[in-house]
């Protein structure tokens, strides 16, 4: 465990054999081993689930899963072994993919399970799983949970990296804390509890979160949408959101919460029904509209959607803020770079430079660039899809911390989240969706963690036909 940079994943790439230490070294059973690529390491047993998802995106799902050992039948691959393979890996962890499907077309979580599946392939007995349920529904985790036991059982040696305390004392025996790149300390688990741990990651300590905003009258409605449809993603979606207001955002994996918050951004040409922005009916038929309106995405898939990687930290941060930064086409310096310095400290990005590249940052402080990006732009719309993915419980509290003031100071916030613990706390209303459609509508004092899994699992749930928004589904 550690914070976003504490060098956590650069310690797994090394036993992968992806990076070479500049010192020390590695033993296996004994045996010192020095790796100089991942195949060597593979050899030796060791296989590494990434936290960033590392595959080939215009490859099918069976290719991905046994790209590092084809079947073969007289030179060429054997293309009904290797889909027999990839599916009898795939079904091990309960992974529901179609094995000739393009991978690149998966949504981040099964991406994940098709990485855990590929893993499970190389046939090793060292796992490294490096935030491997980041882009997980619950049921999903739950599988990836079982597999872990059964791996165990099969005296398979497992190094957990995760954010999430309760996966930690879950699974793992022992615990070792990084910080700053660092060692810490190293002990059982039953030695210590969550505060200590946060304590040693931090180097402070940590308490949660009561939202101030919900203590507020919401002001006037700033976004409402109505009869939003989009053929095989979403149908009849309505809901509104008004200014100093969290509307939390729950549902399983596949459920359409991501490609509703695609749609009103203005990424979704299929998308019929109607969005209001402040009352007015408002056409958004690309992100520039949805810009113009005040209206602000911080999408779940940072690296596709939210970032150019190869430019620096700091261009990203002022990427959609070049008209307000620019002066007849020429953007002002000095400008820019108190922007980016302002947004540097506010959300203590960790990296050497503003001028560094944005791919050489830990995924959870490539987050932090894409919300200083929205900040930025100062809009009064926010959606947040899957806000803390891949960030450390402190950078979390952080990051909570910055929505709730967002919704203080008036913003209205849309936020989709997996983690049920922070919609819970967060949100001042919590909808509920289920295979593309509304489950359900709780306000914040209904809304406890056994009614919105009921919805997000269709039990004891009334038809689903269109709710009306006023209606609280118990």
């Amino acid at each position: 465990m550690g914070e976003n940079g504490a060098g956590k994943s650069t310690l797994g790439k090394i036993l992968a054999g992806i990076h070479r230490p500049d010192e020390g070294r590695v033993e296996i059973k004994g045996v010192a081993r020095h790796f100089r690529s991942p195949r060597e390491a593979q050899r030796a047993g060791v296989a590494i689930v990434h936290q960033e998802l590392s595959f080939c995106p215009n490859l099918s799902v069976a290719e991905n899963v046994c790209l590092s050992d084809l079947p073969r039948r007289f030179g060429r691959v054997d293309w009904r072994r290797l889909e027999e393979r990839a599916q009898s890996h795939l079904d091990a962890i309960g992974a529901d993919c179609d094995v000739r499907e393009e991978l690149g077309r998966l949504s981040p979580g099964r991406m994940q399970m098709v990485q855990v599946a590929a893993a499970l392939a190389t046939g090793a007995d060292i796992f490294v799983l490096d935030e491997p349920t980041s882009s997980l529904s619950a049921s999903e985790a739950r599988r990836l949970e079982e597999l872990i036991g059964t791996l165990r059982k099969r005296g398979a040696t497992i190094i957990y990296v995760s954010h999430r305390m309760d996966e930690i004392f879950r699974f793992c025996d022992t615990v070792t804390v990084m910080r700053d790149s660092q060692h810490v300390a190293t002990m059982p688990l039953a030695q210590t509890n969550e505060g200590d741990l946060v304590r040693l990651m931090i180097g402070r300590t940590w308490q949660k979160l009561f939202p101030e905003h919900v203590e507020r009258a919401p002001g006037p409605e700033c976004l409402r949408v109505e009869e939003l449809s989009s053929p095989g993603k979403f149908r009849s979606i309505s809901f509104s959101l008004r200014a100093g207001e969290v509307v939390g955002m729950a549902g399983l994996v596949g459920a359409g919460r991501s490609e509703v918050a695609l749609g009103i951004f203005g990424l979704d040409a299929r998308m019929t029904g109607g969005v209001f922005v402040a009352g007015r009916k408002a056409a958004v038929r690309c992100p520039r509209d949805a810009m113009a309106l005040g209206i602000g995405l911080v999408s779940e898939d940072r690296k596709k959607q939210g970032l150019v990687l190869g430019m620096e930290c700091g261009s990203n941060i002022t990427l959609s803020s070049l008209d307000r930064l620019s002066r007849h086409g020429v953007i002002r310096l000095a400008k820019e770079r108190s922007v980016i310095a302002d947004f540097f400290q506010k959300l203590q990005v960790k990296a050497a430079s503003p001028q560094v590249s944005a791919q050489t940052l830990s995924g959870g402080n490539q987050q932090k660039l894409v919300l200083a990006k929205w900040l930025a732009r100062q809009c009064r719309i926010l959606i947040l899809d899957e806000p803390t993915r891949g960030v450390d419980v402190g950078a979390k509290a952080e990051i909570h911390r910055l929505i709730d003031e967002l919704a203080a100071a008036g913003l209205a916030v849309l936020m989709i989240s997996s983690e049920l613990p922070e919609v819970l706390n967060l949100s001042t209303r919590v909808i509920v969706m289920r295979n593309g459609r509304i489950a359900g509508r709780l306000d914040r004092a209904e809304a406890t963690q056994e009614r919105v899994m009921q919805l997000m699992a269709g039990q004891n749930v009334p038809s689903l036909q269109a709710i009306p928004e006023n209606v609280l589904v118990a």
